[in-house]
């Protein structure tokens, strides 16, 4: 097999690694399960590409994320369930549904038009889903409610801040910052409280409500806190960089420097232009 721009040869690919008897041994035993944390890998590598602004590693990582929709759609052919096609199919159905102002089905002109629009065919699909559902006997609905819309597959970071969001569309939110706060606080008592108990399930509790509460924080100040936490990555990779790099000047491992050691040259790495706040 030669590599190919035609998706139609990416599909044999697929199907000839999961060969029951030439295939990948590998490949074969994986599940949707097993699979499930590469393809959320692979989506957060794209992400990255982007924000690098890295065109050649764009190319490659929106391959390997097409790649996943492959090998999770060649297992569902394999279960009699979906093939890639129906995936394509599908989701080409939902955008021409939800842009009748485009493909000619509708005359809204203006952007708060076509969101009333897009609300009310999210709508009829939201139903439509409900009663597909029930057909194949499928009771329990983790998409109903008000919440219902925010997706529990995402990050927690990013599924926090949407519930939020949501919840504050009819009300239930803070009406300013300064209360928020007041929060925090009460949350990390109740934390120090559970770690003083000794109770490492109310800890974890505490620690999850401290979080939302600062997700909440970064919502009213319009600091997405997804992105707030990458940035504070970066600069902490950037400042441990300059401590292994300074210590390594000094003929020094890091194994063998000492706390001290390492903080007083973190306190250094703030100073630079890569580590300043």
């Amino acid at each position: 097999m030669e590599p190919s721009k035609d998706i139609a040869r990416l599909l044999d690919l697929m199907a000839a690694l999961r060969h029951p008897e030439t295939g990948c041994p590998w490949d074969i035993e994986q599940s949707f399960e097993t699979i499930k944390p590469y393809t959320i890998e692979e989506a957060y590598e794209v992400a990255d590409a982007i924000e690098r602004n890295d065109m050649d590693d764009l190319k490659d990582e929106l391959g390997d994320l097409l790649f996943q929709v492959v090998f999770h759609a060649q297992m569902a052919s394999e279960a009699g369930e979906f093939s890639f096609g129906d995936v394509v199919e599908a989701v080409m159905t939902k955008m021409i549904r939800r842009h009748p102002h485009v493909f000619a089905r509708s005359d809204v002109s203006t952007p708060d038009a076509v969101k009333v629009q897009w609300d009310e065919i999210k709508a009829a699909e939201k139903r439509e889903r409900t009663e597909r559902r029930a057909r194949r006997g499928i009771t329990e609905d983790f998409k109903a409610g008000f919440l219902g819309s925010v997706q529990r597959s995402q990050p927690a970071l990013t599924e926090a801040l949407k519930l939020q969001e949501r919840a504050a569309k009819v009300g239930f939110d803070w009406s300013e910052a300064e209360p928020i706060l007041d929060k925090i606080e009460e949350e990390i008592a109740e934390l120090r409280e559970a770690l003083k108990a000794g109770a490492p399930e109310k800890v974890k509790d505490e620690l999850g409500d401290l979080i939302f509460a600062l997700v909440n924080i970064g919502r009213h100040v319009k600091a997405d806190p997804e992105q707030a936490l990458r940035g504070t990555n970066t600069k902490f990779r950037h400042r441990f960089r300059y401590i292994e790099t300074s210590l390594q000047a000094d003929n020094v491992s890091l194994e063998e420097a000492d706390l001290d050691q390492m903080e007083a040259l973190w306190q250094e790495a703030k100073t630079v232009p890569h580590g300043r706040e």
